[in-house]
């Protein structure tokens, strides 16, 4: 009898290091996210937007490979983080493989891929401000401000059929906001208040980086942080 408790004394250390370097380590790495995580968000709430963009990123880094609908949910997160911190096209890129993965993927969260769509329709019309903003021509931003139209289309037809009014609403209003963007003439844009979305940002398309091209008036910037949209009054 004194053997065998002899022995599973010695195998305890064993076990121990079996879940520490098994369940214990993932729980260890999944804990460490979390923290991150949290912090990242607090950030956000702050309005410190460059350090929830950093929070985002090493606690997507942190977690587990497997944890797939939570690194798409920290995604989405670190993308709305960047639309407030002047990374408009890097946000607009990342949103839209983001839903262009859940769109493919039949098991996908409804709410976060449509939220996912919601954000990249946003996205989309800011980038069409600040194209118009920068003189370029219809072929360049007419693409983008109609993807969002469909966007808000799609979005505003799931929310009637789920009987959510108050998000067929909203999507309804954006979609009008749209509808006006991609009917206003540049110069309608110039001396309004800068969506905060815009200011700092350039679409990586610059008509001052075009020889022989220059926008032909500055805009003014009189927006603050928490203002919106010029149309809806909505930010991101």
């Amino acid at each position: 009898m004194k053997i065998l408790v002899l022995t599973l004394w010695c195998l305890v250390p064993l076990g121990l290091l079996a879940y520490h370097y098994g369940p214990g380590r993932e729980l260890m790495t999944i804990d460490a996210a979390a923290s991150t995580l949290d912090q990242a968000k607090a950030k956000a709430d702050a309005g410190d937007w460059n350090a929830a963009i950093a929070g985002y990123e090493e606690g997507l880094a942190q977690l587990p490979k497997d944890k797939l609908e939570e690194a798409r949910r920290i995604r989405l997160e670190l993308a709305k983080a960047r639309m407030e911190a002047a990374q408009l096209p890097k946000a607009r890129e990342e949103l839209a493989a983001l839903a262009d993965e859940l769109a493919q993927d039949p098991n996908a969260h409804a709410k976060l891929r449509d939220e996912t769509i919601a954000t990249l329709a946003n996205s989309r019309f800011y980038m069409t401000y600040l194209m118009k903003l920068e003189g370029l021509p219809d072929s360049e931003w007419e693409p983008e401000i109609e993807a969002a139209r469909q966007e808000q289309k799609l979005l505003v037809q799931r929310a009637t059929e789920a009987g959510d009014t108050a998000a067929a609403k909203k999507h309804s209003d954006d979609l009008e906001s749209a509808i006006k963007l991609a009917r206003m003439e540049p110069e309608e844009l110039y001396g309004k208040a800068i969506p905060k979305q815009c200011n700092g940002c350039c679409s990586g398309k610059c008509a001052s980086n075009k020889p022989g091209k220059k926008p032909s008036q500055k805009p003014k910037d009189g927006r603050g942080a928490g203002s919106g949209a010029p149309m809806d009054g909505e930010g991101s």
